[in-house]
């Protein structure tokens, strides 16, 4: 179980600056963008588009026009290259304090996020992260979801282990107040002084069983004699899109 022979390994960046709508993984941050919205029809007549339009990308049938990814991104001050890349901040309006104070704050929640990465030898979560910036989400999404803004933090993510579900250096925001392991979903846990965002899964005899997405990482097992050891951070809520 020692973390010192487990290496998350960084994925190969596509090259070049242009801007690919067939980048994976770009249906699921439409529909984040979608959640932002009161409603998924307010959201595709801001695209301008037809409600149909908007769900058939959502679930990755069809191929979204430039224009109305932008009207859909803009309005809510998403960055363009984040929806279609996944690369950078989702939020360009919040990116300094000064622009957030700007901000509604009966629409939106800020939520702070951390210089600590899954998968990078920080130590103790609450001592030594510091905040870098706040992100900026709907109240109204967050409620949808029965998220408590208070209990809410994001942290980057490093490596490979997860891909297909939470990719290399993609921002991940934990729900904090669910530390505790209440069935098989994706945690961010503290082992061996390592912070690593996995699938958690309890097993008959009492063990926990410390699932990658990336098949090419073997699971872990945690004794039960041993789950002292194991210090779940959070439950990850949203990494480009809902993981709730």
């Amino acid at each position: 179980m020692k973390s010192t022979s487990y290496e998350e390994k960084k994925s190969e960046k596509e090259s070049g600056d242009a801007v690919s709508f067939l980048y994976t993984g770009m249906e699921t941050r439409i529909a984040a963008v979608a959640d932002l919205y009161e409603s998924r029809k307010q959201a595709a007549a801001t695209a301008q588009v037809a409600l149909s339009s908007l769900q058939r990308w959502i679930s990755g049938d069809g191929m979204p026009a430039f224009g109305s990814v932008a009207l859909l991104a803009s309005s809510k001050g998403v960055s363009l290259d984040w929806v279609a890349t996944g690369r950078g901040e989702m939020f360009l309006a919040t990116s300094r304090v000064s622009s957030a104070a700007e901000l509604d704050e009966d629409v939106y929640a800020l939520i702070p996020l951390y210089d600590a990465r899954c998968s990078s030898g920080h130590g103790a979560w609450n001592e030594r992260a510091q905040v870098l910036t706040s992100l900026a989400f709907t109240r109204y999404s967050l409620r949808k979801k029965g998220l408590n803004p208070d209990s809410l933090a994001c942290l980057r993510n490093d490596g490979d282990s997860m891909k297909g579900l939470i990719e290399d250096d993609d921002t991940v925001m934990i729900d904090q107040s669910r530390n505790t392991l209440e069935g098989e979903a994706v945690y961010v846990i503290l082992l061996d002084d390592h912070l690593y965002a996995k699938r958690l899964q309890r097993q008959f005899d009492g063990s926990v069983l410390i699932l990658s997405q990336n098949k090419d990482y073997q699971p872990m097992t945690v004794p039960k004699d041993r789950l002292a050891e194991l210090q779940i951070v959070g439950r990850a809520v949203w990494a480009g899109g809902w993981l709730i």
